[in-house]
């Protein structure tokens, strides 16, 4: 109901800023409501954020990309790097298209890499602050393998500060039929904390470990509270 809401906004052209933190703030109460649980930690760092950053964090689900807005977008205006077969999505792809995010193939590197830094730049230059997801695919496992540089790539060209973001939210489950959208488990804690703001130095490498070093603490730390609170 909350998406098909934001999407009749998005197809008249009226889903404002104010309406799409709502519609996140929502998508948290609806979770809370089924006994979910939800932990959002360092919330001053975005608050005092000085210009747009790069937000840089591990994907576990859908639910991050319905969550992080109500988080960000009061402080920051934001929007997404996604993946194309979104944007086709019935109902959520009006909210996606809604906000400008950089949409990405997914097929070709190359060209995502050139894409993400052409228009990252242009909309870092715009005041819009972008969040990235830097591996091939949604994953409940932290693999820093399959993640890339593509955020930092992107900072360090358009000099802005990254922000870490670690996720936990496998509350809602990979579906099925669409790998999108699955089940609701209210019993798993969802977790969401940001970084300190790191700014690039060199060519990025350290940023890149520091940020890999910062999503896997802290997922291994929710690992261990939610096993000794029956909520792993």
């Amino acid at each position: 109901m909350i998406i098909y809401k934001g999407a009749r906004y998005a197809k008249k052209g009226a889903y404002t800023a104010n309406r799409w933190i709502q519609s996140s703030l929502d998508i948290v109460s609806a979770l809370e409501s089924v006994g979910g649980r939800c932990h959002f930690y360092n919330l001053d760092v975005v608050k005092k954020l000085q210009s747009p950053s790069v937000f840089i964090g591990n994907h576990m689900s859908i639910l991050e990309t319905f969550i992080l807005p109500c988080l960000i977008r009061p402080y920051q205006k934001v929007t997404f790097v996604v993946k194309e077969s979104l944007m086709s999505y019935p109902v959520f792809g009006h909210v996606m298209r809604d906000r400008h995010p950089i949409v990405v193939g997914r097929s070709n590197p190359r060209e995502d890499l050139k894409k993400v830094l052409r228009e990252g730049a242009q909309r870092l230059g715009d005041g819009i602050s972008i969040v990235v997801f830097p591996q091939t695919t949604r994953s409940v496992e932290f693999n820093p393998r399959q993640f890339n540089t593509l955020g930092i790539k992107l900072a360090r060209r358009s000099q802005v500060p990254v922000v870490p973001i670690a996720l936990k939210t496998d509350a809602w489950s990979m579906g099925k039929w669409v790998k999108d959208i699955g089940k609701i488990k209210p019993d798993k804690t969802t977790h969401i904390c940001f970084g300190d703001p790191l700014q690039i130095q060199g060519s990025g490498k350290n940023t890149h470990r520091q940020v890999v070093a910062f999503i896997q603490s802290r997922l291994e730390a929710w690992r261990v509270s939610d096993m000794e609170s029956g909520s792993a």
